[in-house]
């Protein structure tokens, strides 16, 4: 039997290489988001990437908070960023760092610098810093500070710890070439006064480290062997690469970059997510009308659905956009046959059995999903009195309209045929109730092989029903006019959240907890909001509708 061919990524290529050649024994890699804002889908990739080569290649994954930054940085992000990465699956263990703990090292790199004649104190201000840099076509010009002595140099940047300087008064820069063509390699700064407070090590510093200066100096520490990130930081591993040379680490790690996750028609940028929420257009950074990872798991994604995503969208170095219908795809996949499918009815309208008998309720075997036998089945109440959907019923239907109207019969999913004899109306001309008849003999289960009927329409006995809102949703950016408008602002959609206050579902979800997600039969699937539904009033959000137009390529 032939062996099935694995086609590899380019990064799981670069592994493989480093491994066959010696270069590192045991893949080690991390995940090092900034606490600044809550994750969205796109570090989904970078985690589930950078989770899943340590699992494949039977190596180590660090969780490691890059809070070089207290400016933004916050415990409430720290923690969400935990639970979020935990919720998708990836597990540090005993893996947890901070580079915040790492800032005595660093501080001594940064002097080690210093002594090699690699570092120096700079006294320019960030416009005189900016102006002397040079352009893309033009080189820098070098700072009137860079030839300071070893000595000098050393005392001043022991001034700026001890907190003799004010903010922005001076800086620590890398001594590199102010003529490359690199603009990151032009004497960038590695060290700036910042009276700060900060969440891990409160006010025991008043210096900081850049992040370019401190990343490279955090892989180093913790043996990270693959330093994954992506693309706009190409053109700072040279950069990387100075700072773990010059810094003489025995076992430098390598940088490889692959290119970022776009989705179509979805906000992810922090500043415009905090706006959203500070402006109350959304109703926190886990509204499901988000792309956080926050979000998507109350709007009541899974992480297999994610996982899904990210193996279709794959990793290369090309930039390119995914349609945000692949993801909706993948969520339908991984629902279809894992949920019940339960009956709601969103826009009710009473359906009274005239021959019916009157307080008798029968209880009918309904299948829980009719493609997965193994969810067994349920029992769920019938009676006279029924509601159904609005649009479920026509007075004048057109052609090949085989729902409910007068004169015409339909199957009631899982119970009887019914006849449509008459309806009532309210003083505005809207139909208020439908009078019906049934016919006893067929009754589901029970090999009737009479008459067939065109339509089946759901239903939900009326004493036994419970009332509910829904939640329906669709992408917070208007599609067809783009993400942004002329003036930078976003291009909202005003239908993005719909409310559906009067539905009625059945008794079987009396139990539903927070997250437990269903297919609602014709309406798509359904997920109890997390913030907040409760026992006595639910609420549910739509995850997706049944309908895609998404067809994966072959």
């Amino acid at each position: 039997m032939e062996k099935e061919t694995v086609s590899k990524n380019f990064i799981e290529q670069i592994i493989e290489k480093d491994l066959a050649e010696g270069h590192c024994e045991t893949v080690c890699t991390r995940f090092p988001p900034e606490p600044n804002g809550y994750l969205h889908i796109g570090h989904a990739k970078s985690i589930l990437l950078n989770y899943g080569l340590a699992q494949e290649y039977h190596g180590k994954f660090n969780m490691r908070f890059d809070d070089t930054n207290p400016t933004k940085e916050k415990v409430e992000f720290v923690e969400s960023i935990k639970e979020d990465i935990k919720w998708l699956g990836a597990d540090w263990e005993d893996r947890l760092f901070f580079a915040s703990n790492y800032f005595e090292q660093m501080y001594e790199c940064a002097v080690k610098l210093i002594k090699k004649g690699k570092a120096y104190v700079c006294d320019l201000n960030a416009e005189q810093i900016r102006e002397y840099r040079g352009t893309l076509k033009e080189p820098g010009k070098n700072s009137p500070f860079r030839d300071r002595s070893v000595e000098e140099n050393l005392e001043l940047f022991e001034n700026m710890k001890n907190g003799k300087y004010e903010d922005g008064e001076r800086v620590l820069r890398a001594k590199i070439d102010m003529a490359s063509p690199n603009i990151n390699m032009r004497d960038p700064i590695i060290y700036r006064v910042a009276r700060m407070t900060h969440h891990n090590t409160g006010d025991q510093w008043c210096i900081y480290p850049m992040y370019d200066f401190a990343h490279p100096i955090e892989d180093a520490i913790e043996g990270i062997t693959h330093s994954i990130c992506t693309l706009e930081f190409e053109d700072h591993r040279p950069l990387y690469d100075w700072v773990v040379r010059e810094l003489e680490y025995p076992h430098p790690p390598k940088q490889i970059e692959f290119a970022k996750l776009y989705l179509t028609n979805v906000v992810t940028g922090k500043r415009y997510i905090r706006k959203l929420v500070e402006d109350g257009i959304v109703d926190g950074w886990d509204d499901p009308r988000l792309v956080s990872i926050a979000a998507l798991k109350r709007r009541g994604f899974t992480p297999e659905s994610i996982k899904m995503f990210m193996d279709l969208c794959g990793v290369s170095k090309s930039q390119s956009s995914v349609d945000y219908a692949m993801l909706e795809y993948c969520i339908r996949e991984d629902l279809k046959l894992k949920k019940p499918r339960m009956m709601a009815v969103l826009d009710p309208i009473k359906l009274v059995i005239d021959n019916y008998p009157e307080g008798q309720i029968e209880y009918l075997d309904v299948d829980n999903n009719l493609e997965n036998e193994s969810l067994g089945k349920r029992k769920v109440p019938f009676c006279r009195e029924l509601y159904i959907d609005r649009e479920d019923f026509m007075e004048e239907p057109p052609r090949k309209y085989f729902r409910l109207f007068p004169g015409n019969e339909v199957r009631l999913m899982n119970a009887y045929f019914v006849k449509c004899e008459s309806f009532i109306k309210d003083e505005d001309g809207k139909v208020t109730e439908i009078h019906c008849t049934y016919d006893p003999e067929t009754k589901c289960g029970t090999g009737f092989t009479g008459r067939k009927v065109k339509g089946t329409i759901h239903w939900v006995a009326a004493p036994t029903a419970l009332k509910a809102e829904v939640r329906l949703y669709e992408n917070i950016i208007d599609e067809e006019k783009g993400v942004y408008n002329e003036d930078g602002s976003l291009n909202l959609n005003p239908n993005s959240l719909v409310i559906l206050k009067e539905c009625f579902v059945e008794p079987n979800l009396a139990d539903a907890k927070a997250y437990d997600s269903f297919q609602f039969v014709r309406q798509g699937f359904f997920c109890v909001d997390a913030k907040d539904s409760k026992p006595d009033a639910l609420v549910f959000n739509r995850i997706v509708s049944l309908k895609s137009s998404f067809k994966l390529p072959k």
